[in-house]
């Protein structure tokens, strides 16, 4: 009896691309698609200045949309979403977000 080989957890050289996984009428790529073209300024303009450097707008818009169309409104589900889920790493950018504990 032969098996295939059992995938190797090591990191690799070169890390595979998460966006080849994602098909491409996958609701994931509209939205990433309609939060592209919103104008966000008015919300930008708004922002104080000074502190830390902050999350983008349009990535914190994207995954909270798409966490939405999953019917995931905690924050706690939508970070586990980011760490755990290939779609929402991609709208991300890989982006962990922490929330302050």
């Amino acid at each position: 009896m032969q098996f295939k080989a059992l995938p190797s957890n090591r990191p690799s050289l070169f890390p595979e691309d998460i966006s080849a996984k994602i098909p491409a009428y996958h609701p994931v790529r509209l939205i990433n698609q309609v939060v592209d073209n919103l104008d966000l300024e008015p919300i930008i303009k708004l922002y104080k200045g000074g502190a830390t450097t902050r999350y983008h707008t349009r990535m914190l818009i994207k995954v909270l949309f798409y966490a939405y169309l999953k019917n995931i409104y905690s924050c706690r589900k939508i970070e586990k979403e980011l760490t755990e889920n290939i779609h929402f790493m991609w709208l991300s950018g890989h982006s962990s977000i922490v929330p302050y504990h």
